[in-house]
C-alpha cells in the first residue's frame, strides 16, 4: 500500500533555484501576486491532493509556471480562451493571471481536479474565470483559442480541439521535443480536419530557463 501524499517542509520548498528570483515579478509584472499565490497552494494543498508530485516541488517555476506562461505570448489578444484538461491549472490558471480581460474556461473532466481549480479560481478572484466539468468532445462551447498542456497525442488532440474552435480560431499546444515528428504524422489528419498553418514555435522566458515548444494551428 502506497504512502499518502505529505506536504513539503519550507526547506524542501525553497529548493527551487527560482525561488526568490528578482526577474519574476518583472517577468510576471501586474499577474506577479496572483501567480506567486498560485505556486504557494500548489506548494501546499497542491501536492496533499495528489495534483503535483512532491519531487516536482523545487521546479514548479521553470518547469510548470514559467511554462505555461510561455504560451501566453502567442495567444490572441482577444477572444476566448478554452484549456483543455486544465489538471492542476497548468496552464489555464496561469493565463487567467496575466490575461484578465480575455474570458478563460477550464476544462477538466475529474471531480477532484474541479474542486480544485473552482477553490483556486476564487481564491486568486478570478471573475473572468469559469470551471467547467467535461471532455472536449462532449461539450457544446466553441472558442477563439484551445490550449492544451501534456494532455494527448497531436492526433487525439486535433480530433477533440477542432469542434471547440470557431473558424479561424487557433490551437495552442504545448509539447514536447518531439513536436515536429507529432505534427509530421499527423499532417493529414490535421488537414481533413481543416487545420491549416500548423507550425511547431519555440518560446523562451527568461534567460537560464528551458524554452518551451508549442505547436500552433488555425481552423479554416
Amino acid at each position: 500500500m502506497s504512502e499518502a501524499p505529505r506536504p513539503p517542509d519550507e526547506s524542501e520548498a525553497a529548493d527551487d533555484p527560482w525561488e526568490g528570483d528578482d526577474r519574476l515579478p518583472e517577468y510576471f509584472g501586474p499577474a506577479w501576486d496572483r501567480v506567486s499565490a498560485f505556486r504557494r497552494m500548489l506548494v501546499s494543498d497542491g501536492v496533499l491532493r495528489g495534483l503535483v508530485g512532491p519531487r516536482e516541488v523545487g521546479r514548479l517555476w521553470e518547469r510548470h509556471l514559467l511554462n505555461s506562461a510561455a504560451v501566453v505570448p502567442f495567444l490572441p489578444d482577444q477572444g476566448d480562451v478554452v484549456d483543455v484538461g486544465s489538471g492542476a491549472g497548468l496552464p489555464g490558471v496561469v493565463i487567467a493571471c496575466m490575461r484578465p480581460d480575455q474570458r478563460i474556461v477550464l476544462l477538466e473532466p475529474m471531480e477532484r481536479r474541479v474542486d480544485w481549480l473552482r477553490e483556486v479560481v476564487d481564491a486568486l478572484a478570478l471573475p473572468h474565470v469559469e470551471v467547467v466539468r467535461g471532455r472536449a468532445p462532449e461539450i457544446p462551447m466553441q472558442a477563439n483559442v484551445v490550449t492544451a498542456r501534456a494532455v494527448a497525442g497531436l492526433e487525439k488532440l486535433y480530433r477533440w480541439t477542432v469542434p471547440l474552435l470557431r473558424p479561424g480560431g487557433t490551437l495552442v499546444a504545448l509539447k514536447g521535443a518531439r513536436a515536429a515528428d507529432e505534427v509530421e504524422a499527423s499532417s493529414r489528419l490535421a488537414a481533413r480536419l481543416g487545420l491549416r498553418d500548423v507550425e511547431v514555435l519555440t518560446a523562451s522566458t527568461l534567460p537560464g530557463a528551458e524554452s518551451t515548444t508549442i505547436v500552433r494551428a488555425v481552423r479554416r
